[in-house]
C-alpha cells in the first residue's frame, strides 16, 4: 500500500511575503520558465531569494515565488526546497 502524502494546505505556509531564503538544491526549468532551454539551471544550490507571493497547486501544495535577485529570476518552488534564513522584518513572531 502507497502512503499518501500529507495536503499541505491543512497547514500554514512554511514561508511568507518578504521571508529571505536559500536554495538547497539547483533548479532546472521543467519547461514552464519563459526563455531558458528545457532542463537549464535557473537557480543554483545556496542562491538567496526573497519570498514574492505563495500561491497553491493542485488544491494540495504551496507554492513560493521566489525573488532570486542575483540572477533576476523569479521562480516558483515547494517547501523543501528552501531553507529560511529571515523572517520578514513586519512578519508576526512565530
Amino acid at each position: 500500500m502507497v502512503e499518501e502524502a500529507p495536503v499541505e494546505l491543512w497547514g500554514p505556509p512554511a514561508f511568507e511575503k518578504g521571508d529571505k531564503v536559500v536554495s538547497l538544491r539547483d533548479v532546472r526549468n521543467d519547461g514552464t520558465f519563459p526563455g531558458a532551454k528545457m532542463g537549464e539551471v535557473l537557480i543554483r544550490k545556496d542562491e538567496i531569494g526573497y519570498v514574492h507571493s505563495v500561491g497553491t497547486y493542485l488544491n494540495r501544495y504551496y507554492i513560493y515565488a521566489i525573488d532570486f535577485i542575483e540572477t533576476a529570476r523569479l521562480v516558483g518552488m515547494r517547501a523543501a526546497e528552501l531553507k529560511l534564513l529571515e523572517k520578514a522584518p513586519d512578519a508576526p513572531p512565530s
